[in-house]
């Protein structure tokens, strides 16, 4: 049962139903009105992410029924007609292309939905009961400026381990079969091979050509096994390939979850380490400027004592760490209080404290 706060004459207390709970940059959101923008959101980007889910079963589905038709026209012809199995192979790494490509945009939403479900959903049922300072940065990043969160490698090689693979071992098979059963039982490997000549090219070269394509296949799909990027499946990402794991990580490939605190195999997104920034102000107006700061962006003002030396005056100047998303507002107010002031914003290698990676880090 909820309790309710009494004032000093016994009636109900309503300030905690009319304090604003989240305050932001000049908005004032009460907990039913955030609480409601956030669930409309998560419904958004869950209905988006099936939608892509979707597209990706449809580009199996062409794959399979293609190679479905090649195979049976194949089988059932008298005659060769190893072009039409070819030909097939190709169109399939098409479609294997075209579902990475797909799978790359479906991994974008992903990982915003498991950003609401891990820091939002996730925060108010286990303790500590509050997401981790970063989560709305890093959500605000990937909607400010979208990047796809997983390699075009690591999308095809995804694809390729839980579909595609059956699909061209399917199709292989089938090639063998062809040549070694049309149009007659061939009775050594030589009369099956000079089946399979094309041109000007023999049987054994185009044996060579066909063996090298699918090998090169095989490679990307299982060499790309230990990239960690993707946040959008079941499955424990650390122990799957360990070896290929730790290979990656000796030659140096950073993924899209480093610089978070998550623990390798975690089902909780790790997202991007943020851009930290820190931006020197030099105006008139040092006071109000550093009081909108703290107040409306929430983030820690120092004072430097400094001099102009031109004019031998003295100055205060502003020092404030902070993210990517947060520049163009202090620009924005910066400009308000002061048009003629002074702003430096350079990269900083490393913010650690309050509302930035942890100390203990």
């Amino acid at each position: 049962m909820e309790k309710t706060e009494t004032s000093p004459n016994g009636q109900p207390d309503d300030r905690q139903t009319h304090e604003p709970v989240w305050t932001f940059r000049g908005y004032e959101m009460r907990p039913a009105e955030f609480n409601t923008a956030m669930v409309h959101y998560y419904r958004a980007e869950i209905q988006r992410s099936n939608i892509w889910r979707q597209r990706l079963d449809t580009t199996t589905n062409w794959a399979v029924i293609a190679s479905s038709a090649a195979v049976s026209f194949a089988l059932s012809a008298p005659d060769h007609h190893f072009g039409v199995l070819m030909l097939n192979t190709l169109l399939v790494t098409l479609f294997l292309w075209m579902e990475a490509r797909r799978y790359r945009y479906y991994e974008l939403w992903a990982y915003r939905t498991r950003l609401m479900e891990t820091d939002f959903f996730a925060a108010m049922l286990a303790p500590p009961f509050s997401p981790r300072p970063e989560w709305a940065e890093n959500m605000a990043e990937t909607l400010h400026a979208p990047e796809f969160p997983i390699s075009m490698w690591e999308a095809f090689g995804r694809r390729f381990r839980r579909n595609y693979v059956w699909i061209f071992l399917v199709l292989a098979l089938s090639w063998f079969l062809k040549i070694f059963i049309h149009p007659i039982m061939a009775d050594s490997l030589q009369v099956a091979v000079d089946r399979i000549k094309l041109g000007p090219l023999s049987g054994w070269e185009v044996l060579l050509v066909g063996l090298i394509y699918n090998g090169v296949l095989f490679l990307i799909g299982y060499g790309t096994a230990g990239l960690q990027q993707a946040t959008g499946e079941v499955l424990h990402k650390s122990n799957d390939y360990p070896l290929l794991t730790k290979l990656w990580k000796t030659m140096e490939v950073k993924d899209a979850s480093a610089g978070n605190s998550a623990s390798p195999g975690s089902s909780r997104p790790r997202g991007r380490k943020r851009k930290q920034l820190l931006c020197l102000i030099i105006s008139n107006q040092p006071q109000m400027i550093a009081d909108r700061i703290r107040l409306e962006l929430k983030r820690g003002v120092t004072g430097l004592h400094g001099t102009g030396m031109h004019a031998q005056k003295a100055r205060e100047v502003l020092m404030v760490a902070a993210t990517t998303s947060e520049i163009s507002s202090i620009k924005a107010t910066v400009k308000a209080a002061d048009p003629k002031a002074f702003l430096i914003v350079m990269p900083a290698q490393e913010v650690m404290g309050r509302g930035f990676q942890p100390l203990e880090e």
